[in-house]
């Protein structure tokens, strides 16, 4: 599901599989919700065993941006991101996962609503994100070629 595989400048932090230091992200539909699953790691802990909230906000932010690439096939980027934490995530959990769905769209502004879960299913982080939605050409123009693998 990942139209920029094979690009040669791809190199996303959040999804590359090629990024070294990255996420390695990979996502999958589920009804309307887009959805990931990850393993945390120590390397991207704030305070000693405990996930850092910069790469909580991120698996929510781009889990958000694969709702748009993938139901709307093209491109945006984050307008406003308001993040939640309800629960400390530990870097020892097997694994976490994110769900995201549309809730809105006012012309090119799409609404949505992210849900981050520990392996024990406790809603540990929320959050809502409004993206922008490109048009077909600028989304070329940056890359994106097609939808699908």
């Amino acid at each position: 599901m990942n139209p920029w595989r094979g690009h040669p400048r791809y190199n996303c932090f959040g999804c590359a599989p090629g990024n070294p230091i990255g996420l390695h992200l990979e996502f999958w539909e589920d009804g309307d919700d887009i959805v990931t699953h990850w393993q945390p790691q120590p390397n991207y802990q704030g305070w000693i065993d405990t996930l850092h909230g910069g790469i909580l906000s991120t698996l929510i932010d781009e889990t958000c941006g694969w709702v748009v690439t993938s139901k709307m096939h093209t491109n945006g980027f984050t307008v406003e991101m308001n993040v939640r934490f309800r629960k400390a995530v530990s870097t020892q959990d097997p694994e976490l996962t994110v769900r995201a769905h549309i809730t809105e769209q006012r012309r090119n502004l799409f609404f949505m609503h992210a849900v981050l879960t520990n392996n024990a299913g406790d809603v540990c982080v929320e959050g809502d994100v409004t993206y922008y939605l490109m048009s077909a050409e600028k989304a070329k123009e940056i890359g994106f070629e097609s939808f699908g693998d």
